[in-house]
């Protein structure tokens, strides 16, 4: 199928063939034939795209403040690497669709395959939408007619939030579509509407929908000019649907409210508010968030969970079926802003010059004909029989910029990526040689030649993915955790040791070569080779994330000491040479669960060794985020953020410093080295990167950490996740 996207790095628009996306549990599959150009959100993003990179810093000074933050604590360059691969990632254009059900996840039982839906699906042949977010077509209203339904909510939901009264006078500031149809939607609501815009033909439409129209350029004074319309009382409320970058329209709008006014931004205005004005008339200002309550909530949009009516009249799915049942008796006419009809196929007549002022409405069409294929061939695939073929399930963020980098430096024969809308599975594998996208992750637990599984998926799926994949026949490499509940790691353990294939997770700190240099300084230590107790402490400088994050869901992404601190205990266990036999958890706050971020861990190792991992989410960003210090016989290691170590009491070493290096491509080696080796040994699992055992341990201690701020005691790490203790086969 192909899908509209638009790069921010080159300012490219482009038409992109990607795989068919997989219905899933809770969404609804649907083939466009219809979708909206939002020509003001859409042309913000084309010509942010287009602009210098200056310009594009001049237009996000919050995000320079924070390359600046991450240069001092990362560096330049791994910052500019970031950045840079941030603007590469093309995004989705669109947001109005109109379309026809293919198929329903689990859970939806209301939606029929061949029904006629509205949603915000992209501008795309096949879309994937979750089912609140999805509203059925009345039969009289026509695809044309539907494809106003999203856009119209937002300008709905801003009159809700304005709760306007029969008679009441309102100011519509900008008259570009969502200004149109926020004007009209208004007098339905009983009110008198003023609409400005600086646009005569925008005016013009609005007169033939009975608005009193103000145009700035032809007023000298539009302030004046709705006192005069209010005899002097000024507006009841206002509604900003325009795009300007200063302030000026936000200052115009308080001093044409009356006394205890109401102001409402959909749009964006620059917002230096002058509290002399809202000070003196009481006014209330509020912006408006797209289409209604549930938007960017999760558990709304994602897990279909719905706002009990009673509580939540209008969320915005309800908004949705509002817009519909305008149409529906004709109350809402949208019929006179459709200025042109394009084929997909002809795109670039729309996004090759948006700004011309003749546009309000532009409808893509779309084929009845879809390819429905799951698999994209972008490549010739040379097949080797060295043993190194990967397939890559998942293809967000760090697929992106750590683990492909580091694939790719490590010889890795890569074949086929997989992620679930099958977009971004076809970027990376255009960006980096691969030879197929799919959307359908099966297409590579089924093929023979893949040797290896790489899982880089959300957390909640690592474990069913590993025990999928290693029953395939499949190595695995999981990016971390291994498992986020007890329940999931025996079943884990019993795959592995069927399967006779290797399991690595992600825990690249210990192949870093700071890390392998503490470790040989360590070793060195000890003459006898007898395991040497010492104490690590480990300091997180994590940062925050916000508690709406995946990240901190407790059934998505585990929680950040699941999640992330089992990095640190890792790498302890690396530099110890021993494994985790208790450990004690306490987190900050009289209220800590088991996603609390700001905690400290209390490890007590086999063979003497302690180990203490401060993880701390309320820290300044411009302290170093990773400090390990290492204590042993009256020695002392430091390594600051994987960039510099320092060593105290060592004979012939005291520092090593350079660009900073956790150790990702070392593993990704180490790691295609290992399958090389195993292709030679087929019928004996040979000696991993990591020993499962400690991968298990590692796992098994970040569980127990959670039971231990439950239990508020010492938890032993030895029986947690097991039903019964399977005795670890030994990797020979």
């Amino acid at each position: 199928m192909k899908q509209l996207i638009q790069n921010l790095k080159t300012g490219e628009t482009r038409l992109e063939d990607v795989p068919t996306s997989q219905v899933r549990w809770g969404h609804v599959l649907i083939q466009t034939r219809r979708s909206l150009v939002s020509l003001g959100t859409e042309r913000m993003l084309v010509e942010f795209g287009r602009a210098s990179l200056i310009a594009k810093a001049r237009q996000q000074p919050d995000k320079v403040k924070q390359v600046l933050e991450k240069i001092q604590s990362d560096g330049l360059l791994p910052t500019l690497e970031a950045v840079f691969r941030k603007l590469d990632q093309p995004l989705p254009l669109g947001y109005c669709n109109v379309g026809a059900v293919l198929a329903v996840g689990e859970g939806v039982t209301d939606l029929r395959v061949g029904d006629r839906v509205a949603s915000n699906g992209p501008h795309a042949e096949v879309v994937c939408v979750p089912r609140n977010l999805v509203s059925p077509i009345p039969d009289k209203v026509s695809d044309d007619e539907a494809a106003f339904t999203v856009i119209s909510a937002i300008g709905l939901q801003g009159i809700r939030l304005l709760n306007p009264t029969l008679g009441e006078t309102v100011v519509v500031f900008g008259l570009g579509l969502i200004g149109l149809l926020t004007a009209q939607l208004l007098r339905l609501n009983g009110c008198r509407v003023i609409g400005m815009d600086i646009d005569e033909t925008k005016c013009q439409l609005a007169d033939q929908q009975g608005i009193i129209t103000l145009n700035p350029l032809a007023n000298t004074d539009s302030v004046k000019a709705v006192l005069s319309l209010t005899n002097q009382v000024g507006a009841d409320g206002i509604i900003i649907t325009a795009s300007a970058k200063n302030d000026e329209i936000i200052t115009q709008a308080a001093r044409m409210c009356r006394k205890r006014g109401r102001i409402v931004l959909v749009g964006v205005v620059g917002l230096n508010l002058n509290r002399a004005d809202f000070y003196e008339k009481e006014l209330t200002f509020q912006v408006s968030c797209s289409y209604g309550p549930g938007r960017y909530d999760e558990a709304y949009e994602q897990q279909g969970q719905d706002y009990p009516l009673a509580y939540v009249r209008w969320t915005e799915n309800r908004n949705f079926q509002t817009i519909l049942q305008l149409l529906a008796s004709g109350q809402l006419n949208v019929t006179p802003f459709i200025t042109e009809k394009v084929p997909l196929a002809e795109y670039n007549q729309l996004y090759g010059n948006m700004q011309s002022p003749k546009r309000i409405a532009s409808l893509l069409t779309y084929p009845e004909r879809v390819n429905h294929s799951p698999i994209i061939y972008l490549r010739d695939y040379q097949y080797t029989a060295c043993g190194s073929t990967v397939g890559i399930i998942g293809a967000g963020n760090f697929t992106s910029s750590i683990l492909l980098p580091a694939l790719k430096a490590s010889g890795a024969n890569l074949k086929t990526i997989a992620s679930a809308g099958g977009l971004n599975a076809t970027l990376l594998a255009r960006k980096h040689g691969i030879a197929q996208s799919t959307s359908d992750y099966r297409q590579i637990l089924n093929d023979p030649d893949i040797d290896l599984c790489v899982i880089t998926t959300r957390h909640n799926s690592h474990a069913q993915l590993t025990i999928e994949a290693l029953k395939a026949g499949k190595h695995v490499f999981v990016e971390k955790p291994l498992a986020i509940y007890e329940q999931d790691l025996l079943p884990i353990i019993e795959a592995q040791q069927t399967a006779e294939r290797f399991v690595m997770v992600g825990f690249n700190r210990r192949f870093s070569p700071y890390s392998q240099k503490m470790k040989m300084l360590l070793s060195r230590s000890s003459p006898t080779n007898e395991r040497i107790p010492m104490n690590v402490v480990v300091t997180v400088n994590a940062g925050f994330i916000p508690a709406n994050s995946w990240v901190q869901d407790r059934a998505i992404g585990g929680g950040r000491i699941v999640g992330e601190a089992c990095h640190f205990i890792d790498l302890i266990t690396f530099l110890t040479g021993s494994l985790v036999t208790s450990v004690c958890m306490n987190a900050m706050g009289n209220q800590a669960s088991e996603t609390s971020d700001s905690a400290s861990l209390l490890l007590r190792y086999k063979n003497g060794s302690t180990g203490v991992i401060n993880y701390f989410s309320n820290g300044s960003k411009a302290y170093s985020k990773e400090r390990i210090e290492v204590y042993a016989q009256d020695r002392t290691l430091v390594l600051d953020n994987f960039r510099q170590l320092t060593a105290y009491g060592f004979k012939g070493f005291s520092q090593m410093s350079g660009r900073q290096n956790k150790g990702h491509t070392e593993q990704m080696k180490g790691l295609i080295e290992q399958l090389h080796t195993q292709s030679n040994h087929s019928n004996i699992l040979t000696q991993t990167l990591i020993p499962f055992a400690d991968i298990v341990n590692t796992t098994q201690t970040t569980l127990a950490a959670l039971r231990s701020l439950r239990e508020k005691c010492w938890v032993d790490v030895a029986g947690v996740g097991m039903v019964h203790r399977p005795s670890l086969r030994s990797e020979k």
